[in-house]
């Protein structure tokens, strides 16, 4: 009998597969006193072939999928394996103690973990420990006979049920094979949402207990528009999910003849539609999607997808590549955002109570700014190459951003004085994500050349909900007339100073919210590649003064989210 599972849609669309559980299995060791030490070493000889295969498996899909230099860190991995003081350390103890190989292979492991961890000023070392934990999984997973999922190894249709997946389980994951996934925890804002609209696959976060319900041997329905999974669904079910997702495939077909036109209003008022991009490889999908700009360039994952701080080299090698790809159309990149969820294993940062609120973004940019100036000159750089535009994440005072363009004009003086070109036409501007900035954006303006408002952070900052949980994610409002207020307050006060703002939250590719942002005369509006079409299609029927109408009443009219709602539904049908 089929049961229904509810959750938060985070990617539209619908898929049917078989489950796949990427839950880490229990790795718990325990000794045990053995009789035959010669047959416990060859169960240990055994497990570390068999590691080194699924190893080379591994990254032979991450080479074609990632690209050869992700998948370098595999080489590392296979010379840990191999490592013949490693492997004999084991068998004699394994020999001399008479104790099973997991026991021995754990115990040695923890040595070298814990050797190389205690050198603090040797980032290589530390990373090591890393690998060495990374590989006495799948070692002792093969000693203890369980399956440890790797999603870089799925070669057929699935729905991927995770807890939770981090952005390096959803980088592996294989949109041939992986036609959905769907979690317990996570919202709509969560990187493993974001990452699943790039994919362009159905995804449902949020629900709480989808691995604890569904076994490997289930099949699932997931309904990416309304959050709604069916275990072992019936087959007239099946026969109606096929119906939705056809119909859903003609009316993208429908959005796909928008690829090329403006973004045009019904009377005609035009706005730029970009797109976010975490890596060079999101440009296809952008220009695919009919995208005009790229509104928002996570850099962090060139350092969350690397093993140490990446060079200048590659940070230039990476800018110039999207910027060429865009063939002159506008790129915003936002300068290193690491903190809060987002962590390095190379970067030592402190333990916070509120990571969130702590030390993130441009806070350790202007703390530890030789980071940030490799990053800058790398951008300066690669400026010559297109249209670029800098953006700065997580300012809260006039007086950060001041210190911040002071080291970009120090760089850049230093690069000119050294005979490099670069661009004399780039824009420097902020996120606007902390209330605070919001509040005082007729100041900021006097300063900055563009506004860009990130409505993932500035919602729960508005609303001191945290929209990673679930309990409080009834608060985690876009419409709230709150929020309202304040983006309008920030569109205004570019205006005044003849600057432009956009946005680059999941607002702005949210249906409800697009009538009210055109309204307010947003004038760029950035979003995952998927919803670009979609957003155009919309706009097209939109009449901007009405929308100016509809912003008016919902700002001084409403007092809630419901209100708002039905409000833009009574103003766009």
């Amino acid at each position: 009998m089929s049961k229904l599972i509810s959750g938060i849609a985070a990617s539209d669309g619908y898929a049917h597969a078989k489950v796949y559980r990427l839950i880490e299995p229990d790795l718990t060791v325990e000794q045990k006193k053995i009789e035959n030490a010669a047959v416990e070493i060859e169960r240990f000889e055994n497990s570390v072939k068999q590691s080194l295969v699924e190893i080379e498996k591994i990254r032979a899909i991450a080479a074609e999928s990632l690209g050869e230099e992700e998948a370098q860190v595999f080489d590392a991995h296979a010379m840990i394996l191999a490592d013949p003081d490693m492997t004999q350390q084991v068998e004699e103890m394994i020999e001399s103690n008479k104790i099973n190989a997991e026991s021995a292979y754990h115990e040695v492991t923890e040595t070298f973990i814990q050797l190389f961890e205690s050198m603090d000023d040797n980032a290589y070392m530390q990373e090591r420990a890393a690998d060495i934990k990374d590989i006495r999984k799948r070692v002792l997973a093969n000693l203890l006979g369980v399956n440890l999922p790797s999603p870089a190894t799925i070669d057929e249709e699935v729905v991927v049920v995770a807890h939770d997946l981090t952005p390096s389980d959803t980088a592996q994951l294989n949109k041939k094979y992986v036609k959905a996934f769907v979690t317990n925890i996570g919202g709509r804002t969560s990187h493993s949402a974001i990452m699943a609209r790039s994919l362009e696959i159905p995804a449902i976060v949020g629900t709480g207990n989808i691995s604890e319900e569904a076994g490997a041997d289930d099949f699932l329905i997931v309904d990416g528009i309304e959050g709604e999974i069916i275990i072992d669904p019936s087959e007239d079910e099946v026969a109606e999910y096929a119906k939705r997702a056809a119909d859903f495939e003609k009316l993208k077909l429908e959005w796909d003849k928008l690829k090329d036109e403006p973004s045009l209003t019904a009377d005609g008022k035009e706005f730029e539609l970009a797109g976010n991009i975490g890596t060079p490889r999101d440009v296809e999908g952008v220009l695919k999607n009919g995208g005009e700009a790229i509104g928002l360039y996570r850099t962090e994952f060139l350092y969350m997808d690397s093993q140490e701080l990446p060079t200048e080299e590659e940070q230039f090698e990476a800018y110039k590549s999207v910027l060429e790809d865009m063939e002159g159309k506008a790129v915003v990149v936002r300068t290193m955002d690491i903190g809060g969820d987002k962590e390095l294993p190379y970067l030592e940062l402190p333990d916070e109570m509120n990571p969130f609120l702590g030390y993130r973004a441009i806070r350790i940019s202007l703390d530890q700014d030789n980071i940030f100036r490799t990053q800058l000159r790398a951008l300066l750089r690669a400026s010559v190459y297109g249209t670029l535009r800098i953006m700065f994440p997580m300012i809260a005072t006039l007086q950060e951003f001041r210190d911040a363009k002071a080291i970009y004009e120090e760089e850049r003086e230093k690069l000119i004085t050294e005979g490099i070109d670069v661009s004399d036409d780039i824009e420097i501007g902020i996120m606007v994500e902390i209330p605070a900035t919001a509040v005082l954006a007729d100041q900021f303006a006097k300063e900055v050349d563009f506004f860009s408002i990130g409505t993932n952070d500035l919602i729960q900052y508005t609303m001191a909900a945290d929209r990673m949980n679930e309990d409080v994610s009834y608060l985690y409002q876009p419409y709230n007339p709150s929020i309202l207020r304040l983006i309008k307050n920030v569109i205004d006060a570019s205006h005044a100073e003849g600057k432009w703002t956009g946005m680059c939250g999941e607002m702005a590719g949210d249906q409800i919210a697009v009538p009210l942002l055109v309204g307010m005369g947003l004038d760029e509006f950035s979003m995952s590649a998927t919803s670009i079409l979609q957003t155009r299609s919309l706009m097209k029927t939109l009449d901007t003064k009405k929308m100016e109408e509809l912003v008016d009443k919902a700002i001084n009219e409403t007092t809630t989210v419901d209100e708002v709602i039905k409000l833009v539904e009574e103003y766009t049908n």
